[in-house]
């Protein structure tokens, strides 16, 4: 990879290659553009945002095959969970800890500032 336009293709097969299952052709070549694409943003000192906390956690339930009910010990009850991953409730310095040693998501992540919905009234 040497070029932008290289890079560009690159996050476009990783985008289309993102479901692979590991240790089959498509999970390999998954890994080895995740590589290499690595490698070019650190030559290059691409600097990504950090994702949105409600979004790095619902990526991390989809990867994983996790239910919200799997977040109850790391957020709390079921409603809680809900109201979190609705926005209806902001991630406490608690959860924000539970989340990050149970589960292994970034603090850095889950620490920023997120839009929480209004509640209509």
């Amino acid at each position: 990879m040497k070029t932008a336009a290289d890079y560009q293709a690159a996050l476009q097969e990783i985008e289309s290659l993102f479901d692979a299952i590991p240790n089959t052709p498509e999970g390999d070549r998954l890994e080895i553009l995740t590589t290499l694409v690595d490698a070019y943003e650190a030559h290059h000192q691409y600097e990504l945002p950090e994702p949105d906390p409600i979004e790095a956690i619902r990526y991390y339930m989809e990867s994983r095959g996790l239910s919200e009910h799997d977040l109850e010990p790391y957020i709390g009850r079921q409603g809680e969970v809900t109201r979190v991953l609705h926005r209806q409730s902001p991630l406490s310095i608690d959860m924000i800890r539970n989340l990050h040693k149970g589960l292994g998501i970034s603090a850095d992540v889950l620490i920023q500032a997120y839009p929480l919905r209004q509640e209509a009234a």
